[in-house]
């Protein structure tokens, strides 16, 4: 599932440096996560950083966007193709992921 931010969110911005992908960004009244280009951080971490620093904890995973960690580590790889180590992990099947905890 891609995270989303749901309207609880407080508009303090702390998420958006955390994500390794620059799904995040500012909308109209709270911030927003691009599902195109979010990966739930896998690749990256053994956790969703933006819910790891959101203080009102509204970085969810969206139930209406199921994806496996599969789907996720091919959208990571796809999005940073400059990549070698991540690229190296993946097909090594070794990567940080929040479904391998």
């Amino acid at each position: 599932m891609a995270t989303h931010i749901t309207s609880d969110c407080i508009n303090c911005g702390a998420c958006e440096p955390e994500c390794p992908n620059q799904a995040i960004s500012e909308g109209t009244d709270i911030y927003v996560i691009d599902p195109n280009l979010c990966t739930e951080c896998v690749g990256f971490y053994d956790h969703e950083a933006c819910q790891a620093v959101c203080p009102v904890e509204c970085c969810l995973p969206d139930p209406n966007r199921p994806e496996s960690e599969d789907v996720l580590i091919e959208r990571a790889v796809h999005l940073h193709p400059e990549d070698e180590q991540l690229k190296s992990r993946a097909s090594a099947n070794d990567y940080p992921s929040r479904f391998r905890k």
